[in-house]
């Protein structure tokens, strides 16, 4: 059954008259008579009979027509649900975070104040290449200090990492730090497969330290609040952890290795339109490059 076979089919059921159906079909009588026949002989019984200068479906036509006349209506209504898929996927940005998770969520909100009718779906996956927006990381190059484009579709800010110690005796008016100084002092640490940790674990190697775990997790917000709370210390993002309580928490640099990683925005071009995905990526240039 060709769709073309059904459509005739469908016509020659509503107008029941043969001249007529060919002329809103703009075809040739002969050729739809054909294409009638043809039909009737593919599903083997008469789908109509002549009935005076008409002609009228018969029980299999009537069949025929209750079946497929739902399926022609779903078969038309396509590019219209398409369309309005495609309109829907072009207000959903899509987000890979693999670093800085506090700040996005943080400029997603602040964003959607203004933009309501914006989506955001987010994921952490390295291995996923399906996203519009991809926050990622890496330990910066000594050689290039400034924030910079690379490409057209990728940002590159730096940030410094800092060492967070109790603010007591020990520490007072200290701003920076050897991290071989600490070889007996407990580090609070993030676990996993996130990003931060591996560059601090190449800071310590670096510089021939290995840190004394006493507590690691793979959730951010558990580190900082254990580090918070004074009960050890461990390594600080300048501004995608947020500021430390001073009263409780010093921040201290990090002396003999260029202490600082890469925060690296980059962008897809996956939609139709991609307006929205360039608008949300500019805005968050800014908020990353003012820091």
């Amino acid at each position: 059954m060709e769709l073309n076979q059904i459509r005739y089919f469908l016509e020659v059921a509503k107008t029941q008259h043969i001249t007529n159906s060919a002329k809103k079909l703009h075809i040739a009588q002969p050729s739809l008579t054909q294409a009638i026949h043809r039909l009737e002989e593919s599903v083997g019984v008469p789908l109509f009979v002549s009935k005076g200068r008409n002609i009228t479906l018969t029980e299999y036509g009537k069949y025929l027509e209750k079946k497929l006349i739902p399926i022609i209506d779903e078969l038309d209504s396509l590019p219209e649900k398409l369309h309005v898929m495609a309109k829907l996927a072009d207000k959903t940005i899509h987000l890979n975070v693999l670093a800085a998770s506090a700040l996005v969520t943080d400029a997603i909100i602040e964003y959607k104040r203004e933009h309501k009718d914006i989506n955001f779906q987010l994921l952490q996956n390295n291995q996923e290449n399906l996203y519009d927006i991809e926050i990622t990381t890496k330990a910066s190059d000594s050689s290039n200090n400034e924030e910079k484009l690379q490409g057209k579709n990728e940002f590159i800010c730096h940030e410094k990492i800092y060492l967070a110690v109790p603010n007591n005796e020990k520490y007072k008016g200290r701003t920076s730090i050897d991290l071989r100084e600490m070889m007996d002092e407990g580090f609070i640490s993030l676990a996993g497969s996130k990003q931060f940790s591996a560059i601090c674990e190449k800071f310590c190697h670096t510089l021939g330290v290995k840190p004394k775990i006493i507590f690691e997790s793979d959730n951010p917000s558990a580190v900082k609040n254990m580090i918070m709370a004074n009960m050890g210390v461990g390594f600080w993002p300048q501004f995608t952890w947020g500021s430390v309580d001073e009263k409780h928490v010093r921040l201290l640099e990090i002396e003999g290795v260029l202490c600082q990683r890469d925060i690296v925005i980059s962008y897809n071009l996956n939609k139709q339109d991609n307006s929205n995905v360039i608008a949300f990526y500019d805005f968050l240039k800014t908020r990353f490059f003012t820091k």
